[in-house]
């Protein structure tokens, strides 16, 4: 089994050569502590995959039944999945390209489930599409560009999307007479409007 040294050297080979320092090495020691375990018992990757594809789509359905919070802790789940598959891969060797498929595929089912349920909890269906919109455009230009280094260069990342989800639906449990599902697409379209403008003017000059 792979020390996290061994770990840290497959995850930076399979990200373009990035060294991970601050932040992303942190979160990189816990998910190699997370993940060990599931790598030990050879846990196929793509089991993480579809686990955090139906926790995503279970989010709409739990505010349908009027469970905001149990959306909201679904949204979490489904990012920490998300994370936990891609480092059971690289823990394992067992990187496949139908896994770099499904994997966004899974993360924009996610994202459009995300904000289907701020929808449900109230949030104008029109502003949703706009952010949906700009969401979609945002990855499309990244995944067009196929620069193995752009990573996190916006504001408007998974992380993001899951935070402005999962507060948006504990907001509308706790509050449910103030509009907090419409805040939080209107927060998520001003951070969707400057995230898809990073990510364009990154890779314009990357590209140049």
């Amino acid at each position: 089994m792979s020390s996290l040294p061994g770990f840290l050297a497959r995850w930076s080979a399979a990200h373009g050569g990035i060294e991970p320092s601050g932040l992303v090495l942190g979160w990189l020691r816990v998910v190699f502590v997370l993940v060990r375990p599931l790598a030990e018992r050879r846990v196929p990757p793509w089991v993480l995959t579809m686990l955090s594809c139906l926790c995503g789509v279970a989010v709409p359905l739990w505010v349908l039944g009027g469970l905001p919070v149990v959306g909201a802790v679904s949204a979490v789940l489904c990012a920490l999945l998300d994370g936990l598959d891609g480092a059971v891969a690289v823990l394992t060797d067992t990187a496949t390209d139908w896994g770099r498929v499904l994997d966004p595929l899974v993360d924009r089912i996610g994202d459009v489930a995300f904000l289907t349920a701020l929808v449900l909890a109230g949030a104008p269906g029109w502003l949703a599409v706009g952010v949906g919109t700009l969401t979609l455009l945002q990855e499309s230009v990244r995944a067009s560009a196929r620069l193995p280094d752009v990573g996190v260069v916006s504001v408007w990342e998974r992380p993001s999307r899951v935070i402005v989800t999962a507060l948006g639906l504990l907001g509308t449990a706790v509050s449910p007479q103030l509009p907090v599902a419409t805040i939080a697409v209107a927060i998520a379209a001003v951070l969707a409007v400057v995230g898809f403008t990073q990510v364009l003017v990154t890779v314009f000059r990357r590209l140049r």
